[in-house]
């Protein structure tokens, strides 16, 4: 699919923009507080938009956690090293982070260097019936942005991004 005037494609099930809504139980118990990370201006800005979209249909935002936000990151660091696009073994992810949930969710998503990448990431994410549940789904409240740019699906400087949702 592409967005007006941008270079994107969604693909479904384990394709571009494929997100697949965990809704897991995870046994693992809540850890201390971890450090606090650095986040950079367009994980903080998927945040935002993320909260804007979930305000917007009367849902309470979603708070950044330092352990979903090096899960998400290290996932879309592997995603782009080693050249693929899936989920994997979410799960087993988190739960090396210190992430418990009871419930889990994850959206992934890539975008070319025409611009507007959250704006448009956001707006497929919507138009998915799987994305949209995790977005939209009551019982999170953190999340983890991880995005990073480099060489991906072919084309140079490519905005790819997980992120990783957690709550009750």
């Amino acid at each position: 699919m592409r967005g007006r005037g941008n270079s994107l494609r969604v693909r479904s099930g384990a394709a571009i923009t494929a997100a697949l809504l965990l809704t897991l139980l995870l046994a693992a118990p809540a850890a201390s507080a971890p450090a606090a990370v650095r986040v950079s201006p367009v994980e903080k800005a998927f945040v935002r938009a993320v909260n804007r979209v979930r305000a917007a249909h009367r849902l309470t935002p979603v708070r950044l956690d330092p352990r979903l936000e090096r899960a998400a990151r290290a996932h879309t660091a592997e995603m782009l090293a080693q050249r693929f696009f899936a989920h994997g073994a979410v799960v087993r992810r988190l739960e090396s982070f210190g992430v418990a949930g009871p419930r889990i969710g994850e959206t992934l998503g890539w975008h070319t260097p025409s611009g507007g990448a959250v704006r448009v990431v956001i707006r497929l994410w919507l138009r998915s019936p799987e994305h949209r549940a995790v977005l939209l789904r009551r019982g999170f409240v953190r999340v983890g942005v991880g995005t990073d740019v480099g060489q991906f699906e072919g084309y140079s400087n490519t905005l790819v991004v997980t992120a990783d949702f957690a709550g009750r």
